[in-house]
């Protein structure tokens, strides 16, 4: 792993852990300024340090093989197509410790899959009621809108509107940042909740 990745990497861990800066150099029995220029890029610390913020932050920094990590950041961003968490999740798990970007961009994955699904899940118990809404308005003496072929357009149409729409915004948002992953640009998936940090 280079900096800068490895900087974030040693910070984040570092921050999971809830260490400050010189428990951290404690630890690793160098300076408090060595754990800043490491964080902030400025240095490659030497392999000794690097074993030691290893074994303090329980971390391999020697397995972090980056030669395909582009490939793997694609197939993270295309599972988000199908809104289902459980590929993201996998693929996140078996390859975050081997690159900093792997695992940030992952978890920003998983958020946005935890988020559609549930709001699939939504949008398949409002699907279902549905009908119920529609008795009621039966019951209530609306059958002459019933009959107008206006109201059957709407039944058909709206009632799978919210499902097509959220695979609609699924496929478009997996796509664009698929495509600003492999271009080293910012990615960013609106409307996900932060349930992974």
């Amino acid at each position: 792993m280079n900096q800068p990745e490895l900087g974030l990497k040693v910070s984040d861990l570092r921050q999971q852990k809830g260490l400050t800066q010189e428990q951290l150099a404690e630890r690793c029995e160098v300076s408090p300024r060595t754990i800043q220029r490491i964080e902030s890029g400025e240095v490659d610390p030497r392999a000794y340090t690097l074993h030691c913020l290893g074994t303090a932050l329980e971390f391999d920094f020697d397995e972090g093989d980056t030669t395909n990590e582009n490939l793997w950041l694609a197939a993270l961003h295309l599972s988000s197509i199908f809104s289902i968490p459980i590929i993201p999740l996998f693929l996140w798990s078996w390859k975050k410790n081997q690159s900093y970007k792997i695992d940030k961009q992952g978890r920003q994955v998983l958020n946005f899959q935890i988020t559609m699904t549930l709001l699939l899940f939504a949008a398949g118990f409002l699907l279902m009621a549905f009908p119920v809404a529609l008795v009621a308005i039966d019951e209530v003496g609306l059958a002459a809108l019933e009959s107008t072929p206006m109201f059957m357009v709407l039944v058909v149409g709206c009632a799978p509107a919210p499902l097509v729409l959220t695979g609609l915004y699924c496929f478009f948002m997996g796509a664009i940042n698929t495509l600003r992953a492999l271009s080293d640009k910012p990615i960013h998936y609106a409307l996900s909740i932060p349930f992974v940090k």
